[in-house]
């Protein structure tokens, strides 16, 4: 990937306390999640304010690092003159990494510095940043165009404001507090983070159904501030430098606490980071990546951190599930032996130690539900699987140069919006995962073969080998569920038979036993019958064809066309039907919970 025009720009030498621009990015050092602050705010701060300004950023930015220990906190901003290079100043004394995001060229941008003095702070501040990225020239713009000021370099100021809202946990706003209608101007930029909408840059119905949904983007936090210049107080209702959360919730919008459905969402991802954090060599170890070492020296380099959380959501995910298939195995054996000991006290022999056997089985039953419960490994499988086949169709996305086709939507933008607002972590992981990559998509015809070849694959690879596997295995342990099943029923109704017409000759001696195989055999099929359901074994054979069917289907119109556009056009639509379709499978898991009432009710 070119590293220069619209694309990032790395410092050739890190400063000394930096951190080395040759390793990945902070989306993920160390494996943590960053906490991003993006800024937006006034150039024009009143002098008499800026001191406690400062007091309350610092303070701001403090809070996040204690609250967040697993995480790594992150500024993000384009570092304008006033509030921008402010906040970045305050992180960078706190040691927290500074990502700068410029609205254009740098050789155009630097036009807004038009003092020595300026141009000197800005270039410092770059230096010290862990990336410096560029935002490309908006359509229908050109160099000439965005020279000067004017609408056309709005738009592009409209375009660095939009991208650092998609791309941060934490909008943090210096701001008056007052409506304007200047485009990328601070009002338009928080309204954007709270409604997906900015008039002149976002076309109608680009926000989707994310606006009527619970959405976990909209998080402002507002520093009230004064501005120099004639009526320059904040708007009514405000006082200069007291500070709020402010959301989009139309009934209390200005809270003094971080609002609950975004600290859960926060909590969550604090987590996730933890997990990463415990088992970090066990998931250097075994884990699968997307990108081989030769494959990552030829591609875009922003794919590499979405790799490596796609591989910590993945082992995760396949550890969480270990346990999940551990617990109910062994719940559903404690089941069978708690029959297998009451049909035998009952029907074979009354010796007490049946009775034992059934407390005892119980009570182990009990034990791991409990302890499954309280690990909660099933959440954390179906949530890290989920993140994990995200971040997958988000990394193919990126190799392609797959896009949305709208200015202010990114692969993030397309998953679980209208599911539980506590799945909010999954995107929050999402917008982190590929901000190298949304700065300026790669649109080279490797990058799209290679989405083709190791995405779809064939019969033996990619996700068509492995679905065309998985059904497969999966028909072989329902047609094992059937089998017992019919074989318990030919049991029963022999044993019923024999009972029927000639039970009255046979000794007691046999038709005890008899009568107590056919209890073990109903309840051996009853077990599994129930395991199968826990398991969802019919409902995943069924997703498994369709995901089958859907790979086909791509690879088939793919391998149709030579245009490359098209071909693009069929991964966008295989994603979404792959995030859809994930979408169901982890709601379809959510309702076979591991809890209590299940094992009661087995």
């Amino acid at each position: 990937m070119n590293r220069t025009g619209s694309a990032a720009i790395r410092q050739a030498e890190p400063e000394p306390e930096a951190i080395s621009h040759d390793q990945p990015i902070p989306s993920a050092r160390g494996g943590a999640v960053p906490l991003v602050v993006a800024v937006t705010g006034h150039r024009d701060l009143l002098p008499a304010e800026i001191p406690q300004i400062r007091q309350r950023v610092q303070d701001f930015l403090r809070e996040l690092q204690h609250r967040y220990a697993y995480r790594s906190v992150g500024v993000m901003s384009a570092l304008a003159e006033g509030a921008d290079q402010l906040v970045a100043e305050e992180a960078l004394a706190l040691g927290i990494p500074l990502t700068v995001t410029m609205p254009m060229p740098k050789t155009l941008y630097l036009q807004d510095f038009v003092t020595p003095e300026a141009r000197e702070r800005f270039e410092r501040l770059c230096a010290q940043a862990v990336d410096v990225f560029e935002l490309p020239i908006t359509p229908g713009n050109s160099v000439e165009s965005i020279s000067g000021p004017g609408p056309n370099r709005s738009r592009q100021y409209a375009q660095v404001g939009v991208f650092m809202c998609a791309h941060c946990h934490v909008l943090l706003a210096l701001w008056d507090g007052k409506d304007s209608d200047q485009l990328g101007g601070t009002s338009q930029v928080v309204r954007f983070h709270h409604d997906d909408v900015m008039p002149g840059f976002t076309p109608r119905g680009a926000a989707g159904r994310l606006v009527l949904a619970d959405d976990e983007s909209d998080l402002v936090y507002h520093i009230v501030c004064s501005r120099d210049r004639p009526g320059g107080a904040p708007a009514a209702g405000l006082a200069a430098l007291e500070a709020s959360w402010f959301t989009s919730d139309d009934r209390l919008p200005r809270v003094a606490e971080l609002p609950a459905r975004h600290r859960l969402v926060f909590d969550r991802t604090n987590e996730f980071s933890g997990d990463i954090r415990l088992y970090t060599d066990d998931i250097a170890a075994g884990k699968y990546p997307l990108l081989t070492p030769e494959q990552a020296a030829t591609m875009p380099k922003g794919l590499r951190d979405i790799d490596q959380l796609f591989c910590a959501a993945d082992w995760l995910a396949i550890h969480f599930q270990k346990r999940v298939q551990r617990t109910l195995l062994a719940t559903h054996v404690c089941v069978f032996l708690t029959g297998f000991a009451y049909l035998s006290y009952t029907d074979f022999r009354s010796d007490r130690k049946f009775i034992l056997l059934v407390l005892a089985a119980m009570a182990l039953a009990m034990l791991i539900n409990f302890l499954a419960q309280r690990g909660a490994w099933q959440r954390k499988y179906l949530d890290n699987r989920t993140l994990a086949e995200g971040l997958r169709v988000q990394f193919y996305w990126a190799a392609a140069g797959v896009t949305s086709g709208i200015v202010s939507k990114f692969a993030h933008d397309n998953f679980l919006q209208m599911q539980d607002p506590e799945l909010g972590w999954i995107r929050n992981v999402m917008r982190v995962a590929g901000t190298e990559c949304d700065v300026a998509p790669d649109h080279s015809s490797e990058g799209l073969e290679f989405a083709v070849r190791e995405w779809i694959g064939d019969p033996a690879s990619g996700q068509l080998g492995y679905f065309e596997r998985g059904s497969s295995k999966r028909l072989r342990h329902q047609v094992l569920t059937q089998r017992m099943g019919r074989v318990g029923l030919w049991v029963t109704a022999a044993a019923l038979a024999v009972l029927l017409f000639v039970g009255a000759g046979i000794p007691s001696g046999v038709r005890q036993p008899l009568v107590y195989l056919v209890g073990c055999v109903l309840l051996l099929v009853g077990v599994r019958q129930a395991y199968a359901k826990a398991t969802a074994e019919a409902e995943l054979l069924k997703q498994y064809e369709f995901m089958h069917r859907i790979f086909h289907n791509a690879r088939r119109r793919i391998d149709d066309t030579d245009s490359e556009e098209e071909q693009r056009r069929v991964l966008k639509i295989l994603g979404d039907a792959a995030l859809e379709e994930h979408s169901e499978w982890l709601l379809l898991h959510r309702e076979r919970s591991i809890d209590q009432k299940e094992i009661l009710r087995l």
